[in-house]
């Protein structure tokens, strides 16, 4: 072999652990991200009439029903908040978070076509991913508070206003795309080799949010909890992150920094197992998909 084959031979060897991750291969590969964010961006919508405004729609008619429903008929709580506003404040919030939760889920199976025939940092995905619905994300922000404002200025939430915490919402949603990425990654290793997990994933999402307090307030909740037991109402770490995005924009809720910290300290967990899983399956997933 001479001299000048030596300097073009490359070696490619696979990560030996488990939270090895590749940072060189994600900096070099950054185009590959930008052009998978805007991919499934524009794909999402590119053959429908309205495009981008099913944004706006969905959340908006889901926010209709849950006022009607758990509202008018049902009369849950809204901890004094308008109940078209507080509906939809924790629905933004949980609309990232299961959509994130959802398409990582799916990471090996929806691309095990692209995964087998190229090389690329399997992270790059979900990074992808998280990063795409970040502009659901900030539409649906947007409308939120377009709402709000009316509603502030018309007299039904004029006693409302934002706090110093809403300085903090870029730490709530990277905080909610930690969790979804951590559940999603453990579901997509597992569902890699049980596709049974395929079909629990959207069941699971599902009881998730019933368990979070989207329908009703948090401190519903911790009223039905046994003294010195309140703590147990935050361990589902989504519970206090809805809540944050009350108490920062509208300055109700029940938001505790202690409990946040909780909340913080399960989803840093969560992450990390999901993150293991995940590596230790994209050494081996392509002979199982």
């Amino acid at each position: 072999m001479t001299t000048q084959q030596q300097e073009f031979e490359i070696t490619i060897r696979p990560n030996q652990g488990w939270l090895n991750i590749d940072w060189k291969g994600l900096r070099d590969y950054r185009d590959l991200l930008i052009l998978l964010v805007r991919r499934d961006f524009v794909s999402k919508y590119q053959q429908t009439v309205l495009g981008p405004l099913w944004f706006v729609i969905n959340p908006v008619i889901t926010t209709i029903v849950f006022t009607l429903v758990f509202g008018k008929v049902v009369g849950i709580s809204t901890d004094g908040l308008d109940p078209t506003l507080f509906y939809m404040c924790g629905l933004v919030a949980w609309t990232y978070f299961s959509s994130v939760l959802g398409s990582t889920a799916a990471t090996f199976t929806g691309n095990a076509h692209l995964f087998g025939k190229v090389y690329f940092p399997r992270l790059i995905v979900p990074l992808a991913l998280a990063a795409s619905h970040l502009f659901t994300l900030g539409i649906q922000l947007v409308t939120f508070v377009a709402i709000y404002v009316v509603y502030h200025y018309n007299g039904r939430a004029a006693d409302l206003a934002p706090n110093s915490l809403v300085f903090l919402m870029p730490l709530f949603i990277a905080h909610m795309a930690l969790l979804a990425l951590g559940v999603g990654m453990a579901l997509s290793a597992l569902t890699a080799k049980y596709r049974d997990f395929h079909h629990l994933s959207g069941f699971l999402v599902q009881l998730w949010m019933y368990a979070t307090p989207i329908i009703y307030p948090l401190s519903s909740l911790i009223k039905k909890m046994p003294a010195g037991f309140e703590w147990a109402a935050v361990l589902n770490p989504m519970t206090m992150l809805v809540e944050a995005f009350r108490y920062s924009t509208m300055s109700r809720g029940t938001f505790s920094y202690g409990f946040y910290g909780i909340s913080l300290g399960v989803s840093v967990i969560v992450f990390v197992v999901g993150l293991a899983m995940f590596q230790r399956a994209a050494r081996t997933f392509v002979d199982t998909v």
